[in-house]
């Protein structure tokens, strides 16, 4: 038997990618960083998925295959804090007519969404 340990993810700017994503999961870096091209977050308590990011030179997709999902019971504070750390509302024309996310990007401009987890 298999388990996702890791979700790896493309920057531009790892140090950058690297804060963001520490702000916006409350995740710390498993290792100290040695170079700007690697590192890897994981849940400041406890076990969870970790988080590496790894240099790219590939341009971010705009319909991504694979995507982050956030979930939480506060969609819009969430959202808006998301926002206050760099994240940016990705216009996106695929929504349905009641959705219960939002696509953001990160400052790298990966796309994730905020799941409403209250949401029917």
């Amino acid at each position: 038997m298999v388990r996702i340990g890791t979700v790896v993810m493309g920057a531009s700017d790892v140090r950058r990618a690297a804060a963001f994503w520490k702000a916006a999961l409350g995740y710390v870096e498993r290792d100290p960083a040695t170079d700007d091209d690697w590192v890897v977050l994981v849940p400041a308590e406890g076990p969870g998925v970790g988080l590496a990011l790894g240099l790219s030179g590939t341009p971010v997709q705009e319909v991504p295959r694979v995507h982050l999902d956030l979930y939480t019971e506060e969609q819009d504070a969430e959202v808006d804090r998301l926002t206050g750390l760099g994240a940016v509302r990705v216009d996106w024309d695929l929504y349905p007519d009641d959705p219960d996310f939002v696509v953001l990007a990160d400052p790298e401009g990966n796309r994730f969404c905020v799941i409403d987890t209250t949401h029917g």
